[in-house]
């Protein structure tokens, strides 16, 4: 990991009581020819839920606008152009979190549905379950009102190329430019993560990595930050990455620091690659990656800009 692997810091503390929003578009490796595509896509994402926030919106609201802006852009493995199953299927996974009361929503191998962001964000309203996986997301989302969309409609030629390369051994079943991730805190002090993936490409069938699982791929408490991660699922897995990187914000680690020694923990204890973002209670934000890329952008209040890069 380079020097310039985690670099971002927002320029307020707890005295602030502004905003901030950063956002990801998976660790991988991204070709050259496409890495800008990655980047304003990021960018665009985190536009959108930056002018949300700082309109007085719901962290909760801009996380899923900013995660829902990702998964229609066919660059990332999330929603349309999520990578195949060994099935030549789409099953995706969701999950979204508010750190004031801890209430989550997720959904798991769920069939192809334009925004698995917002099916997550229905099952936290909800308030009965946190996640629901495979046939009962599908029946959970499709009660709520959600429009099934099909394998067809969803899959990219970037994706079938994929899978058969993968199938023939000349590509690794990770994904360039994968899941895509949110973090927010609003002017309330709320904060949000936001995770959504189309997962490992050729994976088996009903195969859940990280994003969905609380304290795993996603995880949000106010009295510390909130967290969004991306790469080797099982690995991330193995190390509860999340909670992990949350607990050490608890501890007073700046989210620079702390994003860099989650990204350190999942090569040395699970032997996994991959990228974190975080966000602690005072808005300041950090990421890190051990892949080669990883699209990011960010916006907090007093910039005046929207940031980026890979």
């Amino acid at each position: 990991m380079d020097d310039d692997d985690a670099r971002i810091t927002g320029s307020w503390g707890a005295e602030g009581g502004g905003w901030s929003i950063l956002v990801h578009g998976g660790a991988g490796d991204v070709r050259p020819q496409v890495l800008a595509d990655h980047v304003e896509g990021a960018r665009r994402a985190a536009a959108e839920a930056a002018s949300m926030l700082a309109s007085g919106a719901s962290a909760l609201n801009a996380a899923q606008r900013a995660v829902e802006i990702l998964e229609d852009d066919p660059h990332f493995n999330a929603g349309t152009g999520a990578c195949l199953n060994e099935d030549g299927q789409i099953e995706l996974d969701a999950s979204i979190m508010e750190g004031t009361m801890l209430r989550a929503g997720g959904v798991c191998a769920l069939p192809p549905f334009q925004h698995p962001i917002a099916i997550a964000r229905a099952v936290l309203n909800e308030g009965v379950h946190i996640l629901y996986a495979a046939e009962g997301a599908e029946r959970f989302a499709l009660a709520r009102g959600f429009q099934r969309s099909t394998d067809e409609a969803m899959t990219t030629a970037a994706a079938l190329h994929r899978l058969e390369a993968v199938r023939q051994g000349t590509a690794h079943d990770g994904w360039a430019g994968g899941t895509v991730g949110a973090v927010a805190r609003d002017l309330n002090g709320t904060l949000v993560a936001a995770t959504s993936t189309g997962g490992r490409v050729n994976k088996g069938a009903g195969r859940v990595g990280d994003s969905p699982i609380l304290g795993a791929g996603t995880y949000a408490d106010d009295d510390a930050g909130a967290c969004s991660n991306t790469g080797d699922g099982e690995a991330v897995m193995r190390v509860c990455l999340a909670k992990t990187a949350i607990e050490w914000l608890r501890q007073g680690m700046h989210p620079e620091d702390a994003a860099r020694a989650a990204v350190g923990l999942l090569g040395t204890r699970a032997d996994g690659s991959g990228g974190i973002i975080l966000i602690d209670r005072f808005g300041r934000l950090g990421w890190a990656r051990s892949t080669s890329t990883m699209t990011w952008a960010a916006a907090s209040e007093g910039w005046d800009e929207v940031i980026g890069g890979s």
